[in-house]
C-alpha cells in the first residue's frame, strides 16, 4: 500500500525538485500560523485533531460534496483542536489547495500526506498549514532527520506517524515533538486500537503522541486517553456522516 502511495507522488516530487533547481519555489508563507503543537496541549488530553478527507483506499469517495469552507467552520464550532487536511490527489481526492480555502477557521491545520523529500517540506511552509505529517516507514532515519530539521527551521511541526515497535526504534533516537500512532493493519486495512495501547509504554516525558484510525465513539476517545494519549485523530467516522460538525459535537460531549 505504502509503495503505491511512494510511485503515486514521484511525479510531483520530480516537477518540485525541478522547481527548485531552478529557483522558483514559492516563498514561505507570511500569515500567522496558529500553533499546532499548543493547541493540543491546551485541549488535551483527549483533543481531537478533526479531519477533511474526501476518499480513501478502503472506504472510496465519503462526501465529496462537503466544502473544505464549510467543515472547517464546522469543526471549529464544534470544538475541534486542529484539523486534518488531506492534500494528496491520487488516493485521497485531496488538494494542496484546500489549506488555503480551510485557513479561515483560525484552527492549526495538519497537511497530511506521503511527504518524502524535503522539498515537499519547503512546498509546505509556503502554505498556512502549522504541521505536517511524516510516516516512519516511507523514510530512512537519516531522511527523516533531514526534515525534521527543515520544520524546524520553518516554525513547522513535524508529527511522526508510526504503525509498529520498528518503527519506533527507527524515530525515537531523533526526539521527535510528537508521534502519531496509526491503528490500521496497511495489509489488511483493518483498525485495532490495542495497536496504539500496546505502543503506549514507549511514550516520553514531554511527548505529545496523537492516536489515528479506528476511533469512531466517545469510547474509543476515553480509551485512547486512559492509554496516555494527548490527541486522536479522527476522520472517516466524521466525514461519513451528513454533518461532520455535528457529529464531532456528539464525540467530544459524549467523550468528556
Amino acid at each position: 500500500m505504502l509503495e503505491k502511495f511512494r510511485e503515486a507522488k514521484a511525479a510531483d516530487i520530480a516537477r518540485l525538485i525541478e522547481q527548485e533547481d531552478q529557483g522558483l519555489m514559492p516563498p514561505p508563507f507570511e500569515g500567522e500560523r496558529p500553533d499546532f503543537i499548543r493547541a493540543l496541549w491546551e485541549a488535551g488530553p483527549g483533543a481531537v485533531i478533526a479531519e477533511y478527507k474526501r476518499a480513501s483506499p478502503s472506504r472510496g469517495e465519503i462526501n465529496v460534496n462537503l466544502t473544505p469552507e464549510a467543515v472547517a467552520q464546522a469543526y471549529k464550532e464544534a470544538g475541534a483542536a486542529a484539523i486534518s487536511v488531506l492534500t494528496e490527489e491520487a488516493h485521497f481526492k485531496g488538494s494542496l489547495g484546500f489549506l488555503e480555502r480551510m485557513c479561515g477557521a483560525g484552527l492549526p491545520m495538519l497537511r497530511k500526506d506521503f511527504i518524502l523529500h524535503p522539498v515537499q517540506v519547503i512546498e509546505t511552509a509556503a502554505t498556512p498549514a502549522s504541521a505536517f505529517l511524516l510516516i516512519a516507514r516511507m523514510s530512512t532515519q537519516d531522511e527523516l532527520r533531514e526534515m525534521l530539521g527543515l520544520a524546524m527551521a520553518f516554525e513547522l511541526a513535524a508529527v511522526v506517524e508510526v504503525f509498529d515497535e520498528a518503527d519506533l526504534e527507527k524515530v525515537l533516537p531523533l526526539d521527535p515533538e510528537i508521534i502519531q500512532v496509526n491503528n490500521r493493519d496497511l495489509d489488511t486495512l483493518t483498525t485495532d486500537l490495542a495497536v496504539a495501547e500496546r505502543l503506549a509504554k514507549h511514550k516520553q516525558d514531554g511527548q505529545i503522541w496523537i492516536a489515528a484510525s479506528g476511533i469512531e465513539t466517545p469510547a474509543d476517545v476515553a480509551r485512547m486517553v486512559d492509554a496516555g494519549y494527548d490527541a486522536v485523530l479522527v476522520g472517516t467516522s466524521l466525514m461519513r456522516e451528513a454533518d461532520p460538525g455535528a457529529a464531532l459535537k456528539k464525540l467530544t460531549a459524549q467523550a468528556g
